[in-house]
């Protein structure tokens, strides 16, 4: 049984319609924070500077300040302050090969060394593991320069 012309554009508009419903309902629904999250920085732990693959991010007087390679400075601090996570009771069986990711909290002297997996895994120099939810996860990442 052929279809008319205008039974195939029937077809595509509702294939669209619903296809663009699904997505509108995925969004929603990935966007949110799960519950049973914490912050990761509060005002008693304050983020005062961090260092990703050697991309810098710094906190002075005036300000945050990024390594010159970055584009969006305020955008990268705000998602690294407004990140919450959810505690994991044990390890993860398996984990892709992590980053290192240096933060210095407060005013302390030396950095911590945490590791970063690509899978939205964090794991503390003390060995806690942390789940971050997945629609926070592309912001976490700096923006830089492109050299051509």
């Amino acid at each position: 049984m052929a279809l008319t012309r205008r039974q195939w554009n029937n077809t595509i508009i509702i294939a669209s319609l619903l296809m663009v419903s699904v997505l509108t309902v995925l969004d929603r629904r990935t966007s949110q924070v799960p519950s049973g999250t914490s912050p990761l920085f509060d005002a008693k732990v304050p983020l005062t500077e961090l260092q990703l693959d050697g991309v810098w991010l710094s906190r002075s007087d005036d300000g945050w300040h990024c390594d010159p390679q970055v584009i969006s400075c305020s955008d990268w601090a705000d998602a690294w302050l407004q990140l919450e996570v959810s505690p994991l009771s044990e390890a993860p069986a398996e984990t892709k090969q992590p980053r290192e990711l240096l933060l210095r909290i407060a005013n302390q002297n030396e950095g911590q060394v945490w590791l970063l997996f690509a899978d939205g895994l964090l794991k503390s120099p003390a060995g806690n593991w942390y789940l971050i939810p997945p629609s926070r996860r592309e912001s976490l990442e700096p923006v830089l320069l492109t050299h051509k």
